[in-house]
C-alpha cells in the first residue's frame, strides 16, 4: 500500500480528486494539521463522487504526529524546491509520499532538513508548479507502476 499525505490541503475540490485517486487505487490517504475546508464541505464531496466507502482516510494533528505513528516508515517529500525527479525514487509498499498545501508547498524548514528525501515533479522553466491532485496522481501512479499495480486490475 502507498500512502499519501496531503499537509494542510485549502482547495476542497483538489482534495477530492485525491481522495478518489486513492480511493480507486487502494492507495492511504492522510490530512495533516489545519484543513481550508471542512470535511463536509460540498465540492470536496462532489470531487470524490462515489468513491469515499473506497477510501481508507485518516486524520492527524500534525506531521510529528504521523511520523510517531509510523516512524520506521519512508516517507518522500514533493516540492518545486527539490533537486531530483520523483522518477529517481526506488519506491516499496508502505511508503508515504507527502504534498504540501496549494499557496506555498511543504515549509521550507521541513525540506531543509529532508533534502535527500526530497523530489521534484520536472517542468519547464517559468512554470512555478502543477496543480496539486495532478502532481499527486503522476507520482501515486509511478509508485504503483513500480510495485506492478498490486491488486489493481
Amino acid at each position: 500500500m502507498i500512502n499519501i499525505v496531503m499537509v494542510e490541503p485549502e482547495i476542497p475540490p483538489n482534495t477530492g480528486n485525491v481522495a478518489r485517486s486513492c480511493a480507486a487505487t487502494g492507495a492511504k490517504l492522510h490530512l495533516v494539521g489545519k484543513l481550508g475546508f471542512s470535511v463536509d464541505d460540498k465540492q470536496l464531496k462532489r470531487a470524490g463522487l462515489d468513491y469515499w466507502h473506497l477510501l481508507d482516510i485518516e486524520q492527524h494533528v500534525s506531521l510529528e504526529e504521523l511520523w510517531a505513528k509510523d516512524p520506521t516508515a519512508r516517507y518522500f517529500y514533493l516540492s518545486t524546491k527539490g533537486y531530483k525527479h520523483y522518477s529517481n525514487i526506488k519506491f516499496a509498499s508502505g511508503d508515504y509520499i507527502v504534498f504540501g498545501k496549494e499557496t506555498k508547498g511543504l515549509p521550507a524548514e521541513l525540506i531543509a532538513g529532508k533534502l535527500d528525501f526530497t523530489f521534484r515533479i520536472p517542468m519547464r522553466e517559468g512554470a512555478r508548479s502543477l496543480n496539486l491532485a495532478n502532481s499527486v496522481a503522476i507520482v501515486l501512479f509511478e509508485a504503483l507502476r513500480q510495485l506492478d499495480f498490486p491488486g489493481l486490475q
